[in-house]
């Protein structure tokens, strides 16, 4: 090891929960080191030139409200750390046949009047919301374990009664118009799931409230800006990144007190061998991956030309077709199949960012939930669905570059079979992310703690896994009372 003697601490993964995980530690002045398989840190945050040099694609995570609105974030202070978040005129849009689409904007007042007749009901559904989104947003990212007092208790209530069922559901009790419902379906089906099942409106209502309160923004330059941001504040404190180095064995970190895992559950148990009891590892086999992706990055001529022009200007685009199109094609893959007409996330960076390109060029971004563990080439079918909404997409590009399911896990071995989620966002899976243990994030190995999110509160750029399996560690490892606040940027420091 690098550092003069053994660390305190060491993270296995450098994922924004790692990462996170990591700065917590070294708040509390802890030796940290995080080791790390790949050859760059960042986990789904790394950023490539994949076809081209100066052409930036990010890899997997790329539009980024989580991070804009976390805790951990905004105490992390992007600003001060040279991360710069930019804004796309339009948050989201979802085109609809015959040039209509679905458009929202940073302005809830301004996303409802583009509604219609739906839109005192859309006021009536995330007013409330967007109004106490700190409290909400800091409640569900919050460990249970030290749930915050909130004063907006009528409003997660509220949240929570509306969030519980599917977004059929929702879509239907509130809204009538095909635009309204396809707007909120679009949200929710980022959480890959089957959108008949319980639990799918709250994802799309806590997407859209964010959407109003912080935006949709993109990191400037690329997720990877932000990933190494968190690395230079570590190495500030003292810490370490090591990568290239693939972790078998927890035994290789004897005599250090504690260890943290931005992994799978199933990589835990590997490293961990015979230190673990039967009855865990059963839990862990019962633990449910999801759906697949697969993913393309495109060079283009010029940019995309929907139909519509509004969705021109959007960041994010829900390539789908109406509310029942969009469950029909997230229902597919999560039932072992593939259709021709998947739920397209597409993401246009150069739109709001034009430093992800040489001067005059265009990338452009969009993957699809396939079966768990699938190696299909949907390319076609994702260029189709493009076309569908944008005649004469496919003339203008100039360059692919794919990665199916099994490639992406081989990317990023924490995407088993392709699951960027870390595992299913079920109602069940919410409730005993991902063992049914009162503290999640302790295991059976003294001193290991899950930090991935596979623990709660599940998927997204939050840090807020890693920063609450790190207060664990800090409370039952070193004996701190207190959260120790993460240090500021040295130029900000007062």
């Amino acid at each position: 090891m690098a550092l003069n003697g053994k660390p305190d601490a060491v993270v296995v993964g450098s994922g924004p929960n790692g990462l996170a995980a990591a700065l917590r530690l070294a708040a509390a002045g802890l030796r940290v080191q995080v080791v790390e398989a790949a050859e760059r840190p960042g986990g789904g945050m790394r950023t490539e030139e994949l076809l081209r040099p100066g052409y930036r694609h990010d890899i997997c995570s790329i539009v980024q409200p989580m991070a804009a609105a976390a805790p951990f974030f905004r105490e992390f202070d992007l600003a001060a750390r040279g991360v710069r978040l930019v804004q796309p005129e339009v948050n989201y849009a979802h085109p609809l046949d015959g040039g209509r689409a679905s458009v929202a904007y940073r302005s809830l007042e301004e996303t409802a009047a583009g509604l219609g007749v739906d839109g005192p009901a859309y006021r009536r559904l995330f007013g409330p919301l967007v109004e106490h989104g700190t409290d909400v947003v800091d409640f569900f990212l919050t460990s249970r374990l030290r749930r915050l007092p909130t004063r907006s208790v009528p409003q997660i209530v509220q949240f929570g009664l509306n969030g519980l069922p599917n977004v059929r559901w929702l879509a239907h009790r509130y809204f009538e118009t095909e635009e309204a419902r396809a707007l909120l379906g679009g949200a929710a089906a980022h959480g890959m799931l089957d959108l008949t099942q319980p639990l799918t409106s709250a994802l799309g209502m806590l997407l859209t409230m964010l959407g109003h309160h912080v935006g949709w923004p993109l990191v400037e330059g690329g997720s990877q800006n932000l990933a190494d941001a968190m690395v230079t504040a570590l190495e500030q404190q003292g810490g370490e990144v090591v990568t290239g180095h693939l972790v078998t064995d927890l035994r290789e970190f004897d005599g250090v007190p504690a260890v943290l895992l931005d992994t799978t559950p199933e990589a835990f148990v590997a490293m961990a061998g015979d230190r673990v009891h039967e009855g865990y590892r059963r839990w862990v086999r019962r633990y449910r991956h999801g759906a697949g992706v697969f993913k393309v990055d495109w060079i283009l001529s010029e940019p995309v030309p929907w139909t519509n022009p509004d969705v021109r200007r959007a960041g994010t685009i829900h390539v789908a077709g109406t509310l029942e199109e969009t469950i029909a094609g997230e229902r597919a893959p999560n039932q072992g199949r593939l259709t021709d007409r998947p739920y397209v996330l597409a993401v246009q960076p150069t739109v709001p960012d034009p430093t992800r390109a040489p001067d005059g060029g265009h990338v452009f971004w969009a993957y699809v939930h396939v079966p768990h563990g699938a190696d299909v080439d949907m390319t076609g079918a994702i260029e189709d669905q493009v076309e569908r909404f944008a005649p004469g997409f496919k003339d203008t590009i100039v360059e692919r570059a794919t990665k199916n399911a099994v490639q992406m896990e081989a990317w990023n071995p924490a995407y088993l079979g392709g699951d960027i989620s870390n595992g299913q966002a079920t109602l069940r899976q919410m409730l005993a992310r991902p063992v049914p243990r009162w503290n999640p994030y302790k295991t059976p190995v003294r001193g290991v703690y899950l930090a991935s999110s596979a623990t709660p509160p599940g998927p997204a750029v939050h840090g807020a896994c890693g920063d609450n399996a790190a207060q664990v560690a800090l409370r039952e490892v070193f004996g701190l009372r207190h959260v120790p606040a993460l240090r500021p940027a040295p130029d900000s420091a007062a």
